[in-house]
């Protein structure tokens, strides 16, 4: 169970939430503050004087008053009239994330709801009610505004409470009106009170949800990486010394440390390496830390923002003691816009040196003898094919990565007559980082794959060598779920296996157990 606070909330608990469904609760302490938030809220109202959000219109028509007798229906409007999002639907893993952030955000006070609004998005949560929430229409300020909305129509209604303004939502498997699923689930709707249509749906939540499991998407195909350019290394009886610690630690960069210091434990007792008279690899291997170790430092920088966002009070105006309403920015997206650029930017670097790694052991001019393509044998080429087309496939994906890692947070048009005249583009920034992520994995599972088929060649021609620890623990696990193919087949299922190994964690684990095994000697 995992308790919200509004200060707390981590990385690896949203990924806990989002993809294992653990339950969440608030804190005693959060439940104190946003009660009495909503005291405060209570207290302008008393006043009559207008706050925008609270008893006024919103962005262009910040300066219209409005009663209080219409406060709900302004509410309501606020959330039927920005709820236009298209597109595919966002994967439930994001929602959930994205239903847990904008609950925490909620919890640290500052936003004047109702203790119910909390509740009810949390018993969404923990009852499995997922929105569904169009993946495009978010400029990330302010904030997220039709995704959330969407968000919104599922867990609010008004006195009509009619079914078709009610959105959609999957409940155990299945689509149903937002207001049939709720139902279902045995939660109830809520009518929105002052401020808190705003609350809710203002704030770059959805982009920081899906930044967060950016973050922890790349930290694992960061592990990856390190078991592919191992393979790939001791298949092209690659050279150790561009990994002596001595090179690295004289440019002191941690990240380029750290990744030389884990090849090295990965072909550590290998004979394949430094077999040759060649006293240089190519950059693709020579110059790996060198590129791959700025991602470990550009994700470390990701994550400590992404971490402050989901503690982060993100709506507008913000409701202080005595109750000051103070007017500000919060919601708007661009730290997590940014970041998710330097990410994309980052990944699709780890995925075009993966390409030409695979294209390097495909030729055969340049794979240290090995069958072109990685035919069985020499005499097979021609009748067989090889590794032709998933080099294909890994260049098409690297060309498509560096469209999309072109900066998403540069590019802002403006919008409500000029009053919001620059906008983050956050949420398309971290749309672009997910799909560079999953070309970026697809990329390495053909990497990985290609170079176990290299090292098997390898290994036939020359038996009296053998690969380190690590290395060869990587290949035993591909070639156990997927048996060494002589001739043509079906290559794609075949990666996509490799790439579940990927997925569900039991390359990076089947490796650390061998690397951690008690013969090997600590470093």
């Amino acid at each position: 169970m995992i308790e919200i606070d509004g200060h707390s909330l981590n990385l690896a608990e949203i990924q806990r939430v989002a993809f294992g469904g653990e339950e969440v609760v608030l804190s005693p302490e959060s439940t104190q503050k946003i009660t009495q938030s909503r005291e405060w809220v209570e207290k302008i109202i008393q006043r009559g004087t207008p706050v925008y959000g609270i008893n006024t219109g919103f962005g262009i028509f910040a300066d219209k008053k409005i009663s209080r007798e219409e406060i709900r229906t302004l509410n309501r409007n606020l959330i039927l009239s920005h709820a236009v999002g298209t597109g595919d639907n966002l994967p439930v893993e994001v929602v959930r994330a994205a239903i847990l952030i904008r609950a925490n955000t909620l919890a640290k006070g500052y936003s004047g709801v109702r203790l119910v609004l909390i509740n009810t998005l949390l018993e969404m949560l923990n009852k499995g009610v997922h929105p569904n929430i169009p993946s495009q229409g978010s400029l990330g300020s302010s904030g997220d505004l039709a995704p959330l909305s969407h968000l919104g129509l599922v867990l609010s209604t008004d006195q009509q409470d009619l079914e078709e303004h009610s959105g959609y939502a999957t409940y155990q498997g299945k689509i149903y009106s937002g207001k049939k699923a709720m139902a279902k689930a045995g939660i109830q709707r809520i009518i929105l009170e002052e401020k808190e249509g705003l609350a809710l749906n203002n704030g770059a939540t959805f982009s920081a949800a899906i930044a967060s499991l950016v973050c922890a998407e790349v930290e694992n195909l960061l592990a990856i990486s390190e078991i592919a350019l191992s393979l790939s290394l001791e298949s092209l009886l690659g050279i150790s010394s561009a990994f002596d610690p001595r090179i690295h630690q004289s440019r002191q960069h941690p990240g380029q440390i750290r990744f030389a210091k884990r090849i090295l434990a990965l072909t550590r007792g290998s004979t394949l390496l430094d077999s040759t008279d060649r006293v240089q690899d190519a950059y693709s291997l020579r110059c790996s830390p060198q590129v791959h170790g700025p991602v470990y430092e550009t994700l470390d920088f990701a994550k400590n923002v992404i971490q402050r966002e989901v503690n982060a009070a993100t709506d507008n105006p913000l409701l202080f003691p005595d109750g000051e309403a103070i007017s500000g920015g919060n919601f708007h997206g661009e730290p997590v816009g940014m970041v998710m650029d330097f990410i994309a930017i980052a990944l699709s670097e780890i995925a075009g040196i993966s390409e030409r790694r695979i294209y390097r052991l495909t030729d055969g001019r340049l794979n240290e003898d090995l069958p072109p393509m990685l035919v069985d044998n020499h005499q097979a080429a021609g009748l067989n094919s090889g590794m032709m087309m998933p080099q294909y496939t890994a260049a098409s994906l690297v060309l498509e990565n560096r469209a999309l890692a072109s900066p998403d947070s540069i590019y802002s048009l403006p919008t409500s007559a000029s009053q919001e005249d620059h906008n983050a583009n956050a949420m398309t920034a971290a749309r672009h980082a997910l799909q560079i992520v999953n070309n970026t994995r697809h990329i390495l599972a053909i990497e990985l794959y290609t170079a176990a088929r290299a090292l098997d060649l390898r290994l036939r021609a020359h038996p009296e060598l053998n690969p380190g620890r690590g290395s060869a623990a990587a290949h035993k696990i591909i070639r156990d779920n997927v048996p060494y193919q002589p001739g043509d087949t079906l290559w794609g299922p075949e990666i996509d296996q490799v790439k579940s190994l990927i997925e569900n964690g039991r390359l990076i684990s089947g490796v650390n157990k061998a690397l951690n095994a008690p013969d090997i000697p600590e470093e």
